[in-house]
């Protein structure tokens, strides 16, 4: 079931905290964030070109929106980038004290709504908070159970969410109404170990992404490896890393078999890094189910 594949290097400039991967078909471009390197960066694999944009705050996730450009979460709030520009414009203010949370892992759904979650950074309770962004105006899904909202993924009927809290080792599943927006029935997906002394330690869930078979891919940051599950939980497979703190995964390439994987060196070990020296590069995997192409945030 573990098994290494053949690991490419898509980008070899490290970042500090790479996070959300998401492929353009537009434009046949790989669009990722560095959170603590307050930047979004696109590459066009088949020339190599790349481009990189400087924001004023930590951007945390992305979504591809309907007429062209991106949605981006930053500290602040929601904003629209225009990458043929670089111009980024307001769309919501942030809905916390940015003093205390910023915005971490988002999600289009298959009706065009924009989710983002948020990290309370303290980390002393379960303060972190849901997001809607729906035709430009933004509300609350949910509040609190949760300190670091990561792992957003919708099956391909668009009837299951998933969600992780990575400070909780914990992957839930809750049913969707696409229709509505509606969550409801939360129930326990995965759940790891949360003790980091212990022989086998295998990470904690960050981002994720759903194939065209329904089953869900997580990278699991500190465990220097993906998971694939089967929508009833079930281990499909394990795809070992040469790097430790992979972040999140996205589905690219005109067949969308292509796998791209994005990860941090920021804060990590002297002594880790010198061991991976892939950290916080982007790599890429080939794989034979395709993944489902990204819906359009509507404005």
């Amino acid at each position: 079931m573990s098994d290494i594949g053949v690991i490419d290097v898509a980008f070899d400039e490290p970042m500090a905290v790479g996070e959300c991967p998401l492929w353009n078909p537009a434009e046949s471009c790989l669009y990722w964030v560095d959170i603590d390197g307050f930047a979004i960066h696109r590459l066009h694999p088949a020339s190599g070109a790349h481009n990189c944009w400087t924001m004023p705050s930590e951007p945390a996730c992305l979504g591809l929106v309907a007429g062209g450009g991106l949605v981006v979460a930053l500290r602040e709030g929601l904003f629209h980038f225009d990458s043929a520009n670089g111009i980024v414009t307001p769309i919501a203010p942030a809905p916390y004290d940015t003093a205390l949370a910023r915005f971490n892992d988002g999600r289009v759904d298959a009706a065009g709504r924009f989710w983002t979650g948020t990290l309370y950074e303290p980390r002393d309770r379960q303060a972190a908070e849901m997001y809607v962004l729906e035709h430009g105006k933004l509300r609350l899904a949910w509040s609190g159970g949760m300190t670091n909202s990561n792992g957003l993924g919708f099956s391909p009927d668009g009837q299951s969410m998933y969600h992780a809290d990575t400070a909780a080792h914990r992957i839930d599943r809750h049913d969707f109404d696409v229709a509505t927006g509606a969550v409801s029935k939360r129930q326990l997906f995965q759940q790891f170990s949360s003790d980091k002394s212990a022989p086998g330690y295998g990470g904690r869930p960050d981002g994720a992404a759903v194939d065209s078979e329904g089953a869900y891919w997580c990278a699991m940051f500190e465990g220097a490896r993906l998971l694939r599950f089967a929508p009833d939980g079930t281990l499909l497979r394990e795809v070992a890393l040469p790097l430790r703190c992979p972040t999140m995964v996205a589905f690219g390439g005109d067949d969308l078999r292509t796998l791209y994987i994005t990860s941090a060196s920021h804060k990590r070990p002297a002594e880790e890094r010198a061991r991976h020296p892939l950290s916080g590069c982007v790599l890429s995997l080939r794989v034979d189910v395709a993944g489902l192409a990204e819906p359009l945030y509507q404005p």
